[in-house]
C-alpha cells in the first residue's frame, strides 16, 4: 500500500533529505525520522481541515494554482533551499496556523533536534506535499468534495487512489519505467526508514 513515506523511498525523497540536511546542518538519518514523522503530521492537519466545507474548498482552490501542479517533485534538485522554505512556511501558516510552533517543539525535543531546523525540515517538506497533491488531484480529476480521502490514502489508508499514488510516488519524472525498478522495494518494505516505525502506532491500524 502506497502512503506518504514511501516518498522517502524515492529519488525524490532522497534529494530533500539532501536539501533539508545541507539547510540545517543536521544528519542525514535525523532529517530522514523527522521528515517520517513530518510528513503525516501536515497531511493529518489538512484532512483535519477538510472536513469543514470552506477548509476543503480552500485547499482545493489552493492546489488548482500552477504553482502546486507536481512540478516541484520533477525539478526539486534545481530548486533552492530558501526558496522551498519561504512557499512553505505561507503554506504551513494555512494548515497549521498557532499550532506549528507546539508541533515542532515537540518533535524536537523527541528527535534530539534544534527546533529551528525542525521547522526549516517542515517549511522544506510543504511545497512537496503540494505538488504530489496537486498532481494527483489532476490525475484523478478530484473536486473538493474527494479531498478527504485523497488525503487519507496518501496518508496511507486503503482507497481507490492506492494504485495511482504509488505511480505518482516512483514515477515523479514521469518516464514509465521507474515502476518496475522500485515497486518491489517499496511494496515489500526492505531498507526501511527509521521514521515508519516511529509512526507505526499513530497512523498504522488507522
Amino acid at each position: 500500500m502506497a502512503s506518504i513515506l514511501d516518498l522517502l523511498n524515492t529519488q525524490v525523497g532522497e534529494q530533500l533529505v539532501n536539501k533539508a540536511s545541507e539547510k540545517t546542518s543536521e544528519d542525514k538519518g535525523k532529517v530522514s525520522t523527522a521528515l517520517g514523522m513530518a510528513l503525516p503530521l501536515i497531511l493529518g492537519a489538512m484532512k483535519r481541515n477538510t472536513n469543514d466545507a470552506e477548509g476543503a474548498k480552500s485547499l482545493d482552490k489552493a492546489l488548482q494554482s500552477e504553482k502546486h501542479n507536481g512540478d516541484v517533485l520533477s525539478n526539486l534538485k534545481n530548486r533552492e533551499a530558501e526558496e522551498l522554505s519561504s512557499e512553505g512556511s505561507s503554506i504551513l501558516s494555512h494548515v497549521l496556523g498557532s499550532k506549528q510552533n507546539g508541533i515542532s517543539k515537540t518533535l524536537a525535543g523527541s528527535l534530539n533536534m534544534d527546533e529551528n531546523s525542525v521547522n526549516k525540515i517542515l517549511e522544506m517538506a510543504a511545497p512537496v506535499v503540494m505538488g504530489l497533491l496537486g498532481q494527483q488531484k489532476r490525475k484523478d480529476n478530484v473536486g473538493a468534495s474527494g479531498l478527504s480521502d485523497l488525503l487519507g490514502s496518501v496518508m496511507g489508508s486503503s482507497s481507490s487512489h492506492d494504485q495511482s499514488m504509488l505511480e505518482t510516488l516512483l514515477d515523479s519524472d514521469g518516464d514509465g519505467s521507474v515502476i518496475d525498478d522500485v515497486a518491489g522495494m517499496v511494496l515489500g518494505g526492505k531498507n526501511p526508514k527509521k521514521g515508519g516505525s516511529l509512526l507505526g502506532g499513530m497512523f498504522g491500524g488507522k
